[in-house]
């Protein structure tokens, strides 16, 4: 789907497309011992119109951060050759930005009180050594002293696992629904990027990231003395599972003194991890001070909260940059239901204003709020764009925006700034404000650059440090650059590379509907010209996966260690029993990631009409209670469909088994109910089905499957037919031959590597098996790059 982890929804709308964290089910043992607490199964959403609805609310509690990537087309970022049956995509010098990875391991990191400031430096490691008892909650209360910061004097906080501490009562998370965070500590959503949510932490202050790293799992210890209080965190990244990078526990130790004058101490013993969050965030003061005022022509025919008159720009503490739209009337408030759908977008536009090498959609960017509304829930706004505050403010006659300018807007004297308003189902801004140049003056950088900082620079209120892999592209510029030097040949793209990219996780969303042109599936095509096809190209990956990750690796390393049924390694004996050399299929991983992938460009999207009521049958993948067993098993005899849902015995008393759970790992095929979708085979050979709601634990089977409690309703291929229209084109029509574009992507100057070139070519051969397999040879599958 459109910039996730998986899955897409019919696309209008308006232009806009981005990537937001999707949060399915409590975590599992697994996941717990990895730190996280999200099924793991990635979402990928379409934020396009009500895909952005859609999304949203899904994606909560943990909204990430989306891009405007309706601003620019696709474009080339490198130049695309072939290497046998693999495509070779060479980026630009600077075409993804730089790495900026941590430079502090073995020094002590000093932020020393200037007044209501900081003056920060560094200097060799301050260890200590008796970490005292390991805190097995949140909350350190102080006994000894109190700490002076932000202003206040405290005597507790909270510590976060992944490495940060927060003051007071903990603050709801900002995203849809308002959830709290679990723990202490600062959070981000799933699939924000390092170098932009550092910014975002401004809203939840006050807190302190000592080494902010998402995912990361382990125990962390308080020691109080007279004078200071010590905080010692020893963690591990996430290991073993399908979106992580290293089979086997890390180590990373690093430690916080607060010192009771306010001297503020972090210290880095060893990091395994590169990239991270580091710095403190004092709460703003308020103080503002206003930049501009644009006006707009009147449009009497618009409703009056459509209507825009003024659109204001201050600037808050000389850091945050807040965004005022003041409309004719009131704003609708959230909670109406006609809020659903509003857009109020503000783009920058510096491209014009600088001499610089950055390409289009560096310098054009924008911040946007959105009405959503999603289900039974309320209406609400949201807020998406690189640096901005996911909250909006609608109050009188004014919706308002703030964050932090964009890294590629700061240090700008200028920039030339326009707004559009758009009403809800309009592809078409109502009313719109035209390009007018301001100045930024009096507004500063917060980010700096921590291991060069002396004594003598500042002082800083707000200071913190981004250390992350390179940027994360866009995937329109991805597919453009393959399509304009190849050619419009195929249907799927999928990326590997030798580089690490700006993601915790080392899977990828993917992306799409783009062409195909078909219909019933409750998705449509989309924005062919933005990704250079004339129709061809259907769904792809939206970044690549680093050949390092545990996901392009053949096989799972001898001693890797055996953890849940979401682990490979968990069905190793199972898996090896049906060869005949003792191995599992190899490559199992990345079957799992682009099998569930590319299935996307046809499922999990649509919902089925049952004696005149709808019933959602995903809606991004099959939810968990849809009966949804695989025609043609890849490897197991009993398997679920990679798309989600789960293979489900009924012991007619009211409960049923779980035979193969909604995960997809290992490696598995598609449900009939997928095989329709994808055009392989006719309604009539799609059995009848069912789905359960309102699931209950009712405890497990002699062989650990677990029996829940529902209520069961059946639903017919008819059904989903009377809710979408017929597939068309339909089984005796439709497409059976396609063709993938496996892309190795190295930086400027570098040739693939030998094991980025053996390691792709494996996953290539092993893909057109998987096709043909789960497919029941009804389509073919080819890696023609010529």
């Amino acid at each position: 789907m459109r910039g996730f982890q998986s899955a897409t929804l019919p696309l209008i709308g308006s232009t806009l497309s981005g990537t937001f964290a999707i949060t399915e089910e409590p975590g599992t043992d697994s996941q717990q011992r990895n730190g996280e607490d999200v099924r793991r199964r990635g979402v990928e959403c379409p934020v396009r119109s009500v895909i952005l609805v859609l999304c949203t609310l899904l994606c909560y509690p943990n909204l990430s951060h989306a891009q405007d990537e309706g601003i620019e087309p696709g474009h080339s970022i490198g130049k695309a050759s072939t290497d046998g049956n693999l495509v070779v995509m060479e980026l630009d010098d600077g075409g993804l930005g730089k790495a900026n990875l941590f430079d502090l391991v073995g020094q002590t990191l000093r932020f020393t009180p200037d007044g209501s400031q900081y003056r920060v430096d560094h200097g060799p490691l301050n260890w200590d050594s008796d970490f005292g008892s390991q805190l097995t909650g949140a909350e350190v209360a102080l006994h000894q002293f109190t700490f002076p910061f932000s202003g206040k004097k405290w005597d507790s906080f909270f510590i976060g696992t992944t490495g940060s501490i927060s003051f007071g009562t903990p603050e709801k998370d900002g995203s849809p629904g308002g959830s709290r965070r679990p723990e202490g500590g600062v959070s981000i959503g799933r699939f924000e990027p390092l170098a932009e949510a550092a910014s975002t932490f401004i809203d939840q202050a006050p807190a302190i990231c000592v080494f902010f790293k998402p995912r990361m799992s382990g125990p962390h210890y308080v020691k109080e003395l007279a004078d200071r209080v010590v905080v010692t965190w020893d963690t591990t990244e996430p290991f073993g599972n399908i979106q992580d990078f290293t089979w086997f526990k890390t180590i990373n130790r690093f430690q916080l003194a607060l010192h009771r004058d306010g001297l503020i101490e972090m210290s880095y013993k060893e990091l395994a991890a590169k990239d991270a969050i580091v710095g403190i965030y004092p709460e703003l003061s308020g103080t503002g001070k206003a930049l501009a005022t644009v006006g707009a022509e009147p449009h009497p025919v618009l409703a009056a909260h459509l209507d825009v008159r003024n659109l204001k720009l201050s600037i808050e503490d000389g850091i945050r940059l807040k965004v005022t739209f003041e409309t004719r009337g009131p704003a609708l408030r959230e909670g109406d239901p006609a809020v659903d759908g509003l857009t109020y977008r503000i783009f920058f536009d510096a491209q014009k204003l600088i001499s610089t090498n950055a390409n289009a959609a560096q310098t054009k960017l924008a911040w946007t709020a959105r009405g959503i509304a999603w289900h039974q829930r309320p209406s609400r706004y949201i807020a998406f764009g690189p640096g901005v505050s996911r909250k909006v403010v609608a109050s009188g006659n004014t919706i308002t925006l703030e964050g932090v300018l964009p890294s590629v807007l700061r240090g700008l004297e200028q920039v030339s700034v326009s707004a559009e308003v758009a009403a809800s189902g309009s592809p078409e801004p109502g009313a719109s404000i035209s390009p007018h140049v301001i100045r930024l003056s009096g507004v500063r950088n917060p980010e700096v650059h921590l291991s060069s900082l002396t004594r003598k620079d500042g002082p800083f209120g707000v200071a913190y440090e981004a250390f992350h892999y390179l940027n994360l592209p866009r995937p329109q510029d991805l597919s453009c650059t393959v399509i304009k030097a190849l050619g419009d040949k195929f249907d799927f793209l999928a990326y590997y590379s030798d580089f690490r990219i700006d993601n915790q996780e080392a899977g990828t969303p993917s992306d799409g509907p783009v062409g195909g042109n078909v219909t019933g599936i409750g998705a449509l095509m989309h924005d062919l010209q933005s990704y250079c096809t004339e129709g061809r190209f259907q769904w792809g990956y939206v970044q690549p996966v680093y050949v390092g990750s545990i996901q392009m690796q053949e096989w799972p390393p001898d001693g890797a260690p055996v953890a849940s049924d979401h682990d490979i390694t968990f069905y190793l004996h199972q898996l090896a029993e049906r060869s005949s050399d003792g191995n599992i299929l190899p490559y199992n991983y990345a079957m799992s990631q682009i099998g569930h992938e590319m299935g996307h460009r046809w499922a999990a999207f649509v919902s089925a009409k049952v004696n005149g009521q709808a019933i959602q049958l995903g809606p991004v993948h099959w939810a968990r209670g849809l009966e949804a067993p695989v025609a043609f098993p890849y490897q197991r005899p009993t398997e679920a469909s990679a798309m989600g849902g789960s293979v489900w015995q009924d012991n007619f008393d009211g409960t049923y088994t779980q035979l193969d759970d909604d995960y997809y790992v290992p490696a598995t095929g598609y449900s009939y109910l997928d095989l329709y979708l994808m055009g392989l085979i006719s309604s009539a050979e799609v059995p009848d089905f069912f789905i359960l709601k309102n699931l209950l634990p009712a405890g497990t089977d002699a062989n650990g499957h677990p029996i829940i409690k529902a209520d069961r309703t059946k639903v017919t291929i008819r059904d989903v037919i009377a809710a979408e229209g017929p597939r068309l084109p339909d089984v005796d029509h439709s497409q059976k031959k396609f063709n993938t574009g496996i892309v190795v992507v190295v930086e400027h100057g570098h040739p693939p590597s030998p094991e980025l070139l053996e390691r792709a070519n494996g996953i290539r051969t092993r893909w057109i098996d998987y096709w043909e397999t789960t497919t029941g040879h009804r389509a073919l599958m080819t890696t023609n790059p010529r």
